[in-house]
């Protein structure tokens, strides 16, 4: 399967993929109107794309007394064709596991209509880097892949720029976000890029929630071969951004219009940077190891009115203590940040759309 060339030029152009949530009842279970309607709300706010099967979607869904893979695939998926946009919308499908497992879901993803599949190498800690490699080339002939260098801290591993220099040989590798949080380990991606004949084919998305907005202006530059090679993060595809997401959005376009203008600049650009980190901190918990991270997520749409409650298929997830009071310091200390007035004018609208619509 080749990938789409409007949604290629999208990923390159750079855009907001918001990592999607999993919206649940009291009982734990699937709550299908809000989590259909949380697709509509990322459509509405400007993103680009969703991610669905990702962490923030909770990898609990693939435990077979859950089974909610094909499930969350399929409400997302009927959600972006109802809307019928008139603009290029890529649909991310999580895909995860041994390389069975990962094959399997690639073509599940294929079934439904997924542009491209972002590939976790997280818990396949007995893999050697050349096995990494082929479990990618297995699951690149089912998708287009787009790579994932997950963070040691929640799971991943620490991986070689010779590991990134193979990979990124790889035919159908589209896309690397990189959600290191290490900017030793974010250079060794972008330098094997760099180095690689495929370097203008393969689009950089920042996951480093801790560096989002100096990860989006900064220009890696490289001396290759005698020639200088520039690469940038385009754009994101990030768990901060399933919140907040309308204010993200312009934030990304203040970020691309400072770039083409090739403004020096960024002073004011990285004050907000510290800002956002500050909230990323607070919502992701990262001082409790990120324990609260997806509670602190829904807490944010709880709030909005776009999850009825917090919580998660397990039910020790909650927030850390002291979360709360942190989440509500950072909502009065930067408001400029939070789309709670978009939120509510959009629930105000969807209610009124899906009147009348039934969903099979």
């Amino acid at each position: 399967m080749e990938l789409q060339s409007t949604i290629k030029e999208l990923l390159h152009k750079g855009t907001i993929i918001p990592a999607h949530p999993l919206a649940l009842d009291a009982n734990r279970t699937l709550d299908e109107e809000r989590q259909r309607r949380l697709t509509r709300y990322y459509m509405a706010a400007g993103a680009g794309g969703v991610a669905v099967g990702v962490h923030t979607t909770q990898f609990e869904i693939r435990k077979p007394e859950i089974n909610l893979l094909e499930t969350v695939y399929k409400l997302a998926a009927e959600e972006i064709e109802r809307a019928q946009l008139n603009r290029p919308f890529a649909k991310v499908a999580g895909i995860v596991g041994p390389t069975e497992q990962a094959t399997r879901e690639a073509e599940l993803a294929v079934q439904y209509g997924y542009h491209i599949g972002l590939v976790s190498l997280g818990g396949l800690k007995e893999y050697s880097e050349a096995d990494l490699i082929k479990h990618v080339r297995a699951v690149a002939e089912i998708i287009p892949v787009f790579g994932f260098y997950l963070q040691p801290a929640v799971g991943g591993r620490i991986l070689s720029y010779d590991f990134w220099k193979e990979f990124a040989q790889i035919e159908n590798v589209q896309a690397i976000k990189v959600a290191a949080f290490n900017r030793y380990q974010t250079l060794d991606v972008v330098r094997a890029v760099c180095g690689s004949p495929r370097k203008d084919e393969i689009a950089l998305y920042t996951g480093n929630d801790d560096n989002i907005v100096a990860d989006l202006i900064t220009p890696y530059r490289f001396s290759i071969d005698g020639q200088k090679v520039e690469k940038r993060f385009v754009g994101g595809l990030l768990g901060h951004w399933a919140v907040w997401t309308r204010k993200s959005v312009e934030l990304l376009n203040e970020i691309k219009q400072s770039v083409a203008e090739r403004s020096s600049d960024f002073e004011e650009l990285l004050s907000k940077g510290i800002e956002v980190t500050d909230m990323n901190e607070v919502i992701f918990d990262a001082r409790n190891a990120f324990h609260g991270c997806i509670p602190g997520i829904h807490e944010v749409l709880r709030r909005q009115g776009l999850l009825e409650g917090r919580w998660c298929l397990d039910p020790h997830e909650e927030l850390s203590p002291g979360q709360m009071e942190e989440i509500d310091r950072v909502y009065k200390m930067y408001p400029h940040f939070t789309d709670d007035a978009f939120v509510k004018e959009f629930l105000e609208k969807d209610k009124e759309q899906v009147k009348g619509i039934a969903f099979v």
